[in-house]
């Protein structure tokens, strides 16, 4: 079998969305987050399938790759880690409810959601997102599609504007990592000088 047509299609429509992210978006988010890490506040981040992979590497990229080292840490907490919670949830009450029932009474004045739905629609994740913004939360979106119900309700949008949620994912996945791969230098750079000046 010969897919390098394929191949090539898909890959020349992801180069094209690319080149096309809004900068813009994605410096509001690293200030922002880069806000939470300064305060002390959490980031709450979730979604479902592929989504889910994500919001725990994530976790991971923030709470250990970026913080390492530094005095001031991210302070990460992936809603679609918590297995045990997240089937209690589903069975005793449903699954539309896995993140908003996690979000109850925790959430603190200045945490923020990042919000991760290829759709926009899936509707656990807009509860949730509905219930954070209730409170005054700021929401990170992450979508592709349309942008579906999440678009209209984050304040800063990460938008991958495809009908394909194969490539909307892969961009999501190169969101993280930019951010993830500069907040890890920047940081880093200046807990190193100001170290140096005092």
């Amino acid at each position: 079998m010969d897919y390098k047509n394929d191949i090539k299609k898909y890959l020349n429509e992801e180069i094209e969305i690319i080149k096309n992210l809004d900068i813009d978006a994605i410096n509001s988010v690293m200030s922002l987050l880069e806000e939470t890490r300064e305060k002390g506040t959490r980031v709450y981040v979730f979604g479902n399938g592929g989504s889910a992979a994500l919001s725990s590497h994530m976790q991971n990229d923030f709470n250990k790759g970026i913080s390492e080292g530094l005095d001031k840490k991210y302070n990460f907490c992936c809603l679609s880690d918590n297995f045990a919670t997240i089937m209690a949830i589903a069975n005793d009450d449903s699954y539309e409810n896995i993140f908003y029932n996690q979000l109850v009474n925790r959430l603190k004045v200045g945490d923020v959601i990042i919000a991760i739905s290829g759709s926009g629609n899936s509707k656990n994740v807009i509860k949730a997102v509905e219930y954070a913004k209730s409170k005054g939360n700021k929401i990170i979106g992450f979508s592709g599609y349309d942008g579906g119900k999440l678009k209209q309700l984050a304040d800063i949008n990460l938008y991958v504007p495809i009908n394909n949620m194969q490539i909307a994912e892969d961009v999501h996945t190169i969101f993280n990592h930019t951010m993830m791969y500069i907040l890890c230098k920047t940081t880093k750079k200046s807990s190193h000088n100001l170290g140096n000046t005092e």
